[in-house]
This record gives C-alpha cells, sequence and structure tokens, in this order.
C-alpha cells in the first residue's frame, strides 16, 4: 500500500528526503479500525507513533463522573499520540475512531531512531507540541468562561477549516458528527446542544446536509463564538 502520500502530507517527514520518505514508510504497519474502535485508551503504555491514513479519529478524556469530553479531531496527514512517546509515561487521553479509519503505526523504537537521525525534524516536533498546547489552554479556558452558544460556534468554525469543504452557499464539514459528539467537544448536555443546534438552524446560520452540517454563515458563527 503506497503510504508516501500520507509521509509527503505530514509536517515531519515532509521536510526529508523523498528517499528517506521511501525508507521510514516501509517501517509503518497499518491498522483498520470502525468506527467507535480505539486505536488506545488512556493509561495503555506508549508504543506506537500514530497518523492518519484514511478517515477521521478523535482524541478523548475521560472523567471519574463517566462524562467524556473530546479534545481534538485528527484527519489525514495528522499525527496523535506522540508526546507519551518521549517521556514514556501512559496515555493521558484515549484515541477513537469517528468513522471507518485506517492508521498507520511507527514502533517507538523505529521512532526515536528516525528523529536521532534527523534532529532537525525535532524543531517540526516542538512547534507542533507547542501548537498542540496551546490549543488545549484555550479549549480548557473556553470551557472555563464561555457560553455553550460560544463554544459550539467556535467547534464548528475549527472544524470547518480543518475538515471543510467550499461548495456554493458555504461549507461542508466532511465529518458525520452526532450530537453526542458535539456535546463532548463542547463539554456540555446532548439536550442543550440539540437546542443550540435547532437556533443555529432555525436562524439559517447552519443546514443538516445528509448527516453532515453545512455551514451557511460563518461571520454570524464568528460573531457567536466572540460573544456578540
Amino acid at each position: 500500500m503506497d503510504r508516501l502520500p500520507i509521509l509527503k502530507k505530514s509536517i515531519f517527514f515532509s521536510s526529508v528526503s523523498e528517499a528517506t520518505q521511501g525508507e521510514i514508510s516501509r517501517l509503518f504497519i497499518e491498522e483498520k479500525y470502525q468506527r467507535d474502535d480505539y486505536i488506545f485508551f488512556e493509561g495503555d503504555g506508549p508504543e506506537w507513533f500514530h497518523i492518519v491514513k484514511e478517515g477521521r479519529v478523535k482524541l478523548v478524556k475521560h472523567s471519574n463522573t463517566g462524562k467524556d469530553v473530546i479534545l481534538q479531531v485528527f484527519a489525514p496527514g495528522d499525527m496523535f499520540g506522540e508526546a507519551s512517546l518521549f517521556d514514556r509515561k501512559p496515555y493521558a487521553t484515549s484515541a477513537q475512531a469517528m468513522e471507518p479509519s485506517i492508521i498507520l503505526k511507527l514502533s517507538r523504537k523505529d521512532f526515536l531512531y528516525f528523529f536521532g537521525r534527523h534532529p532537525f525534524v525535532a524543531t517540526e516536533m516542538i512547534m507542533e507540541l507547542g501548537r498542540q498546547l496551546r490549543e488545549a489552554h484555550a479549549a480548557i479556558k473556553s470551557l472555563a468562561v464561555d457560553r455553550v452558544e460560544q463554544r459550539i460556534a467556535n467547534i464548528l468554525l475549527k472544524l470547518a477549516d480543518k475538515l471543510g469543504t467550499p461548495a456554493e452557499g458555504g461549507t461542508l464539514l466532511n465529518l458525520s458528527l452526532t450530537r453526542q459528539d458535539l456535546a463532548d467537544m463542547a463539554g456540555t448536555t446532548v439536550e442543550t446542544t440539540i437546542r443550540v443546534m435547532s437556533r443555529f438552524t432555525k436562524t439559517k446560520i447552519i443546514k443538516p446536509v445528509k448527516g453532515k452540517i453545512f455551514i451557511l454563515k460563518p461571520k454570524f458563527l464568528q460573531k457567536i463564538s466572540e460573544g456578540e
């Protein structure tokens, strides 16, 4: 199976030569997951570096009360679970497929060997970890101070930026999101999420299209996300 297109898309492997990309691509294995399958669980030992080849994956934090919070959503070309490979501590979150997905997996030994041979790539890794840390801090702040409408509007805008496809009249989110998914991202209840999404639909800010969300008025969502 050809893995080079995905490696070329990755910020880490795109900066090395094509010969090196070919070399590292042979060290990956591929695994298929169905919707809701777990790639790893919170508390598991870190043994693999992961890249999404096909599908979508969510990073989930479980609470003692049984409520889940979705911290991030990954699309093809995105990596996840890499931070734990450095400190050898168990995964702090779980990774779960949101739809049928194919994941490229590189063993921790091969991952560290690659970075030992190409230390300049570590700069890209540090930048990416910094970006993820800023996003995590922003999400925590939003959960603490923003109204639910603001949080959901912000989530839709971020998903549109990452997974959206421009179309006539707006942007289609290329992800089948359940109301439970949105509730877990926003840190609220399904009932509240349904009410907010219904208001967005009635005011023609969004509309459902074959189980997906079509954003009609991104500027309105932006104003809502900013508390206007």
